[in-house]
């Protein structure tokens, strides 16, 4: 069995939660730089990005966490939490009819950060009513803690 000092997630919840808000600001500060953003399937720039990358690009540029490319790949990491449990961070999932599923980034409050089809990259909301019908699952790549601290790691490197 690992210790908590091998294993990250153990050692995030043997500290607790941080405040909620420095997660939740650090992606909103980074909605601000992507906001209005086409979305282009397969795209990796602010000149268009699909939901995936967007979310592969936040938590790398925002925490140092390397995720998939693609929603397939992002549905299976970290583990999976009840909707009554996110937190900032968590990753949001969706199933619209067609081929293609759909990921976001929780902010709190209800919120979520994507890159939509129609919209490109903003902020919706969870309870709306076709996100809501499409709603899939949610994952927990990493602790509320750990995210916390790769971000004042990311902030003083």
């Amino acid at each position: 069995m690992m210790s908590h000092v091998d294993n990250p997630i153990l050692e995030a919840r043997r500290l607790g939660d941080p405040p909620p808000g420095l997660v939740r600001e650090a992606l909103l500060a980074q909605h601000d730089q992507w906001a209005g953003t086409p979305y282009r399937l397969g795209g990796t720039t602010r000149r268009g990005i699909d939901c995936s990358a967007l979310v592969q690009q936040i938590f790398s540029d925002t925490f140092l966490v390397d995720l998939p490319r693609t929603t397939g790949d992002q549905v299976l990491a970290g583990d999976q939490v009840a909707r009554e449990e996110l937190k900032p961070g968590d990753l949001v999932f969706f199933r619209p009819p067609g081929v293609y599923r759909h990921v976001g980034i929780y902010v709190g409050d209800g919120r979520f950060f994507h890159a939509s089809t129609s919209r490109g990259v903003m902020i919706s909301e969870l309870d709306n009513s076709y996100w809501q019908r499409y709603y899939w699952q949610a994952r927990r790549t990493l602790e509320p803690t750990t995210l916390a601290q790769r971000l004042l790691a990311s902030r003083e490197g």
